[in-house]
């Protein structure tokens, strides 16, 4: 049987037993995504690279601990681990440090146009999700940029259907204020 064919809780009960190689198949599952989640929420590579290395270390210590009778998936409580992870670091953050919360919107269309263009569609929606609260950019994070469902990024922040909901909306109400005259534009490239 492939690695493949092997869940991510099963590899989380094998880690649990000190099985190294499930840990390095899960790390190889779940890095990229997560490290990209990272960076966009941090808006610094080192940051995110750092909160990576903390969160495999969380899995390795937890692992022990992993009940397979619950309901949360590992990729919900790892989301929520690195997510924590983030906001962690964000809270030590001076005031006054600004980073880039968004990599650049990629396009079929490779024209200088086209990618000047993306670059500032780009620059404006970063700029823009910098000034939200951490909650209402926590949830579009999730469930725009990383494709979550509302239940599972309600799950990931632990809070309420509802409550995430209500993050979204505002989040979107309050980019559409900052983003004024351009926001039909630039809503539609994170819908």
């Amino acid at each position: 049987m492939g690695t493949d064919a092997i869940t991510d809780e099963d590899l989380m009960l094998r880690i649990g037993d000190g099985d190294q190689t499930a840990y390095g198949v899960l790390v190889d599952r779940h890095l990229s995504l997560n490290l990209g989640y990272a960076t966009k929420l941090l808006g610094n590579a080192a940051e995110a690279e750092e909160v990576m290395q903390e969160a495999f270390i969380r899995v390795w210590k937890h692992a022990t601990k992993w009940d397979p009778a619950r309901k949360t998936k590992f990729t919900t409580w790892f989301y929520r681990v690195v997510t924590n992870l983030c906001y962690d670091v964000c809270r030590k953050r001076k005031p006054q440090e600004k980073v880039d919360v968004l990599e650049n919107i990629p396009s079929n269309d490779a024209g200088a146009e086209n990618v000047i263009a993306v670059d500032q569609r780009s620059a404006q929606i970063k700029e823009a999700l910098e000034k939200l609260p951490w909650r209402q950019n926590t949830a579009i994070m999730l469930c725009y940029f990383q494709g979550l469902s509302n239940k599972q990024a309600a799950e990931v922040m632990e809070v309420s259907l509802n409550a995430l909901e209500s993050y979204l909306v505002r989040g979107r109400r309050k980019l559409a204020d900052i983003l004024g005259n351009d926001k039909d534009m630039l809503l539609k490239e994170i819908s």
